[in-house]
């Protein structure tokens, strides 16, 4: 067999391998509220989840572009994707840490300081360091501001136009909108991370030499990605769902889906407009946080916030890490 084609074909699963982590890491942004609320069973949630995963897949294209041609600088042949494939094992590994704590990290992050990582100790590629710092560390730290004061501002829109409304009769319908808000929540998701697998995939298949355009998106590509994605989606992250769900504030159906909504809102307009691959993780908790404030700050489990801070903070250079280890091992298996 080829060795490019043998080349090509490792990395493709490497990248559904991260893919798959992502959905059962990430399943938490779209359904743990909807859950701790009782807005949805588990299941029916997970179901939901995965069905807007697969259907975002295919509205992430402009994402997908980034990701595959705008942040790392790969030449054509088999040392590249030698780089690719330890960028996406770097980027898995850190997601089984987190996932094993319970820590909801950005897979985003990871997969983006994957391929820093093993980049920047090869002896081919660069790092498209303006790209690095506009689409993803900017984004990295103005979208969880976004979403804290958005959710705080969104709350308190809804709480004084509903402040005379029954409570039981309120909470009856915010359950039912937060069938709403939660599919939408999962769509922003598909559309932000199957994309970034997507652009993983289209790197891989350019810097193998089997196509000449490192923006063109197979359509086998999206249904794979996609589908990959759901079914680790609704595999479930149990332990990610308990930290979003129930241990930063005590969420009732109002608060779930204010924070769903301020989300997604977040998560479509960078990547329909900006087109900037943003971290889901960091949006829907950080509109949690702003959510939960509304109440009194004392109300927000400030400890557990702190822990979640420190794996945003440490994801990107610890996937970096990861991933340069990888490289090296791998590096003679994909030498020219």
């Amino acid at each position: 067999m080829d060795p490019e084609l043998i080349a090509v074909v490792a990395v493709i699963l490497a990248a559904m391998a991260f893919d798959y982590t992502n959905g059962f890491h990430d399943a938490a942004n779209a359904i743990a509220t909807s859950v701790s609320t009782r807005a949805l069973t588990p299941r029916v949630a997970l179901a939901m989840a995965a069905v807007g995963n697969f259907i975002g897949a295919h509205l992430g294209t402009e994402v997908a572009k980034t990701v595959g041609d705008g942040l790392v600088d790969l030449p054509i042949g088999i040392p590249s994707l030698g780089i690719v494939f330890a960028g996406v094992l770097g980027a898995i590994t850190w997601n089984l840490i987190t996932w094993y704590f319970g820590l909801p990290s950005s897979s985003s992050h990871a997969l983006f300081g994957g391929l820093v990582g093993a980049t920047l100790f090869a002896t081919v590629g660069e790092v498209q360091w303006d790209n690095i710092i506009n689409k993803v560390l900017i984004p990295m730290v103005v979208s969880p501001v976004v979403g804290l004061l958005l959710g705080f501002i969104f709350m308190i829109a809804i709480m004084w136009t509903f402040r005379r409304g029954h409570p039981g009769r309120l909470n009856r319908g915010f359950r039912w909108a937060q069938t709403v808000s939660a599919a939408a929540m999962s769509i922003g998701h598909g559309m932000q991370d199957a994309a970034k697998t997507m652009g993983i995939v289209v790197l891989a298949l350019y810097t193998g030499g089997f196509q000449s355009d490192s923006t063109h998106i197979p359509e086998w590509v999206y249904w794979t990605s996609a589908g990959v994605l759901a079914a680790g989606t609704y595999a479930g992250g149990w332990r990610i769902i308990r930290t979003l769900g129930r241990k930063i504030i005590d969420l009732g159906p109002s608060e779930g889906f204010a924070a769903e909504t301020v989300a997604s809102s977040v998560l479509y307009f960078n990547a329909l407009v900006l087109h900037a691959p943003i971290s889901t993780t960091h949006t829907i908790t950080s509109a949690i946080m702003g959510v939960g404030a509304t109440k009194r700050l004392s109300a927000v489990r400030w400890n557990v916030a702190g822990n979640i801070v420190i794996a945003w903070i440490t994801t990107f250079p610890a996937a970096a890490f990861f991933a340069c280890v990888f490289y090296f091992v791998v590096r003679p298996l994909f030498a020219a």
